[in-house]
């Protein structure tokens, strides 16, 4: 950068300026007023145009911009004219012409030839986002105008970025050849943050509440790693819409965002913001109905199917989720061409909605062609599987909702787009689908603490769409004090190109239990999976396995049926899941339920035979409409599994059934069930049932900060091992009864993970269980 500033163009030329006052505008693209031609007489002939001064730019391409050539009359109107397009070529500083008798003479001064560009004192904003953005780049014509669209532009992205104090300067380096160098020397200033958010009009909520549900936040401390308070108009839009759905979803159906305004504070530190909110009445559903205008179909078969009653509070996204569903719905009945639209009547005095679902017939459209563009890496076929339909079929909005959804869901694209354009004929249809990508390897390094295995390391290579073909492909080792693990798997999700899912996974497991049952344990082998999907709710899951198991390191004290436990053992299994999911989200959910049926076959082969079967459920209520905050949820889960030896072959311990820790808080890992009083050992049961009711809330903070309140109560048993164990030793103790645990907890989304804290006390026990008052967990990867 010295050089750079050695050799700063000082008076070559006016159009070449040492930097570029904020406002400037050149009069024309080399940046000096144009020069009229010489007069000249009206009357003679164009003899020759001579061209000087071009060190690029061919004459004959010069003279291609003329707009009177040799023969023609000299017309100075026409030389005026030839004048101002040589301008607007943009690739001239100066151009001077004159007649000199039958001669044109046009002297010209070619704009510089851009070497390079460069940013400097930029940190917030990296050099490869503000290249892209430039006009100016390597071997383009330089003009004064377009460094001084460039100035702006770079103000804009900082302006984006709530930098509102930026300073831009372009400068320019003369080289040899009619070459420069651009340099934008940036002084990016301090953020100006959103220093208040006000709303007006708003009775029902708070404006604690409404500042929960827009996305851009006031100014604070924990907000360092985020952008959510600093100022962007175009967030404030989206704000807005936040505003007017949430409304909605509460009843209000006549609301209107009526105004945002920002106010930039005198010394430019901080904006302003108000939100201006009409909220009109609250509305109850009234009459609910279905009218078909469908011939051959009645409105009244798809009733049952609607979840909105009379009573209920209004909701608008509820309406257009039902409307999607009927429109599903229809179709499936054999009806391709169908539009549901909800039509609404407002009863103001009573303050109730009658809702009507208007089925009508849409336009017949089919598919002509589904187009795949934006996807450098992965491959069409990757794509166009997870379309709900295909070309040829009847043109239908839910289906293609759904595929974009889909498309989404992969997690291999930054952005997904379909559009609709017409096809070759009316009735044809083309669906564009615009991708843009975006890295799927991932490289991991974590640690953390939980109470179950300790402190523990990470560390896992994974690629997620490996070569493009959507296959998943991983390497994971985890390293505890309690536990210790590496696993290696392979899954294609969708096997030729088919409703199936094929895996595979080599693993090799530490485990020390010393402190539960007094002995250690080790398992290597391998399992191949396979699944598929009957619907978008219902799935099913096979695998087969096959482990070698050793338990060994027993402690001298250890009760004589861990004793006999010792030695290594070969497990094959087979085992299926079937899954029904109904929750709003799989990752954070609200409402909605899912069903878990599992089924364990051991026995082909190998040293154990037994069959394991499991059943569990969980149940999320929503209490968002009631206390208006969605983080408000009632939780009901439970489970029952069941361990049944055959063929003459008695289980192992590392194949029963353990209850404490997680399953039941307020007890230690494995603190509830069959144990050996005399050793303190845990035995394991063969019949396990749990049952857990928890209701989170939110902490009186602000919800960014991702903190969570939860008060749980557990119940658990745990029973039944076999007869011959109870027959070793007269301290072995086997009781059904249900133990309670209760208490208290709190979960925190951090920039490092996810940490859970758990309080809990053992509200029913025996004298023997084994019970932990503080659970804690924390985990990351980075």
């Amino acid at each position: 950068m010295h050089s750079f500033r050695a050799f700063l163009l000082a008076t070559a030329c006016a159009s070449l300026p040492v930097a570029l006052p904020d406002g400037a505008a050149a009069q024309q693209p080399g940046g000096r007023a144009p020069r009229r031609p010489a007069q000249a007489a009206a009357s003679g002939l164009v003899q020759a145009i001579e061209i000087r001064g071009n060190q690029r730019i061919e004459p004959d391409t010069i003279r291609s911009y003329m707009l009177l050539q040799p023969g023609d009359p000299v017309d100075p109107d026409r030389l005026d004219r030839s004048l101002k397009a040589l301008y607007a070529t943009g690739l001239f500083r100066d151009v001077q012409i004159r007649a000199d008798g039958g001669r044109i003479l046009v002297q010209v001064a070619e704009n510089p030839i851009v070497n390079r560009v460069a940013f400097e004192g930029n940190r917030k904003i990296s050099d490869d986002n503000l290249r892209p953005e430039m006009q100016l780049r390597p071997r383009a014509v330089f003009t004064a105008a377009a460094a001084q669209a460039d100035r702006q532009r770079i103000l804009d992205l900082y302006a984006r970025r709530g930098r509102f104090a930026a300073q831009v300067t372009p400068k320019i380096i003369q080289l040899d050849q009619n070459r420069v160098d651009v340099v934008y020397e940036i002084t990016e200033g301090d953020a100006a943050l959103v220093a208040r958010i006000n709303f007006v009009g708003n009775q029902e909520f708070s404006d604690a509440r409404l500042r929960d549900i827009i996305a851009t936040k006031e100014q604070a401390w924990f907000r360092l790693l985020g952008n959510s308070d600093q100022f962007d108009p175009e967030r404030m839009n989206f704000d807005k819409e936040l505003l007017r759905r949430f409304y909605l979803r509460s009843g209000f159906a006549d609301v209107e965002i009526t105004g945002a305004t920002a106010e930039l504070a005198p010394d430019r530190s901080g904006f302003f913001l108000t939100y201006t909110i009409s909220e009109g009445a609250r509305y109850h559903i009234g009459k609910v109905d279905v009218v078909s205008r469908l011939r051959n179909f009645d409105g009244a078969t798809v009733m049952r199917e609607i979840d909105i009653s009379e009573g209920d509070l209004y909701d608008g996204d509820a309406v257009e989720r039902t409307a999607e569903l009927l429109t599903e719905s229809i179709n499936r009945r054999g009806f391709p061409f169908v539009e549901v639209q909800p039509r609404i009547a407002r009863n103001r005095e009573a303050h109730t909605v009658d809702l009507t679902f208007e089925v009508t017939e849409a336009p017949r459209v089919w598919v002509e062609r589904i187009d795949i563009n934006g996807n450098t890496r992965t491959q069409d076929r990757v794509i166009r599987r997870e379309f709900r339909l295909a070309e040829g079929d009847a043109f239908n909005a839910a289906a293609i909702r759904r595929s974009r959804q889909r498309i989404r869901d992969l997690g291999f694209f930054q952005d997904v787009q379909v559009t609709t354009v017409p096809g070759s004929a009316p009735d044809r249809a083309i669906l564009n689908t615009a991708v843009t990508e975006r890295a799927t390897g991932e490289v991991s390094i974590g640690g953390g603490y939980s109470t179950d295995a300790g402190v523990l390391g990470d560390i896992g290579l994974r690629e997620r769409n490996l070569l493009g073909t959507g296959i998943d492909a991983r390497i994971n080792t985890t390293i505890a004090q309690r536990r210790s693990q590496v696993d290696l798997s392979i899954t294609d999700p969708a096997f030729m190109d088919r409703n199936i899912a094929v895996g595979a996974d080599i693993f090799y497991v530490q485990r020390n239990l010393l402190t539960i049952s007094s002995y250690q344990e080790r398992q290597a082998g391998f399992a191949l999976r396979a699944g598929y999907e009957f619907n978008e709710r219902l799935r099913q899951s096979w695998a087969y396995t096959l482990t070698n198991r050793d338990v060994y390191n027993i402690s001298s004290d250890a009760s004589l049926l861990i004793k006999q436990q010792q030695g290594s053992t070969l497990l094959s299994q087979i085992s299926q899941t079937l899954t029904y999911d109904r929750r709003d989200n799989r990752l954070d959910p609200h409402s909605g339920y899912v069903a878990r049926l599992g089924t364990d076959v051991a026995g082909l082969g190998g040293d154990v035979a037994y069959v394991r079967g499991r059943v569990d459920g969980t149940y999320f209520i929503p209490f968002e409409r009631l206390l208006g905050d969605p983080d408000y949820v009632l939780t009901i889960s439970g489970s029952a599994g069941y361990l049944q030896p055959y063929g003459g072959k008695d289980e192992r311990i590392v194949d029963r059934f353990f209850l404490g820790g997680e399953n039941l808080r307020g007890f230690a890992i494995a603190g509830a069930g069959p144990r050996d009083t005399s050793t303190r050992d845990a035995l394991g049961g063969r019949l396990l049932l749990t049952q857990s009711t928890e209701f989170r809330f939110p902490l009186p903070l602000p919800s960014e900060i991702g903190l969570l309140g939860r008060v749980f109560v557990d119940i658990g048993s745990l029973s039944q091992i076999s007869s011959a164990d109870r027959r070793l030793s007269p301290n072995i103790v086997d009781d059904s009864s249900p133990r309670v645990g209760a208490g208290v907890g709190v979960s925190w989304r951090s920039p490092f993970g996810l940490i859970n804290i758990d309080l809990g006390q053992a509200v029913v026990k025996k004298s023997y269980d084994q019970t932990q008052v503080f659970r804690f967990g924390f985990g990351t990867r980075f």
